[in-house]
């Protein structure tokens, strides 16, 4: 469920065959299409989300119609449809942020955890996961780096000595599965991820 079609075409010819797959386009701003979308869905994987620090700073309102409209659409849908655990993907940026990204995705933590007391006599599960950067992801910086190398660079590296969280994406998806099944409600799932200096990284890029 996406509102990018480029996208779920490439997944489409990727997976074709497989019946268990169903692609739907949509926003999570839109609760009537959510509501379609989870018919007789047992888990959901909310990464829906604006990621890009400098778009949230331009665009703030645009922001949190994404990120906390849309999640609190998440939640309602998933409590009208009866969804065994719904799953939050956030940031490391949440740990104290300083800008409207990371901000909103905090806020987007905090409705997933106060989920869990207002759902009345719902089963329904809600807690978050946080991930730092998974290589090679959209939008992570690793990608935007390799294209500014391919061109001939320059590397647009603010601070050599700035340091990041970094994960695959095989270990991403074994610790939001792992953290699925010890969800009991209201919980923060953070990995111990491995940490790289920058000018560490585009030295081995380069």
């Amino acid at each position: 469920f996406s509102r990018d079609e480029s996208k779920q075409y490439d997944m489409q010819k990727e997976h074709r065959g497989d019946r268990r797959l169903r692609f739907f386009i949509g926003d999570v701003r839109d609760k009537e299409r959510l509501l379609h979308a989870m018919d007789s869905v047992d888990y959901v994987f909310h990464t829906a989300a604006m990621k890009h620090v400098i778009a949230c700073e331009y665009n703030p309102f645009e922001a949190l119609k994404t990120n906390l409209i849309g999640t609190k659409n998440v939640i309602e849908s998933s409590l009208e449809c009866g969804v065994k655990k719904a799953i939050l993907t956030s940031t490391d940026k949440a740990t104290n942020p300083c800008n409207t990204m990371g901000v909103s995705k905090l806020f987007a933590e905090r409705l997933f955890t106060a989920a869990n007391y207002y759902k009345g006599k719902s089963r329904t599960v809600f807690a978050s996961v946080r991930f730092g950067n998974i290589l090679g992801s959209r939008g992570s910086v690793f990608p935007v780096f390799r294209t500014q190398i391919e061109k001939g660079g320059p590397i647009t590296l603010t601070d050599p000595a700035m340091t990041r969280f970094v994960q695959t994406r095989e270990d991403a998806l074994k610790f939001i599965f792992h953290a699925t099944s010890l969800a009991r409600g209201g919980e923060i799932f953070i990995s111990k991820m491995p940490v790289v200096r920058m000018s560490d990284f585009t030295d081995i890029m380069l």
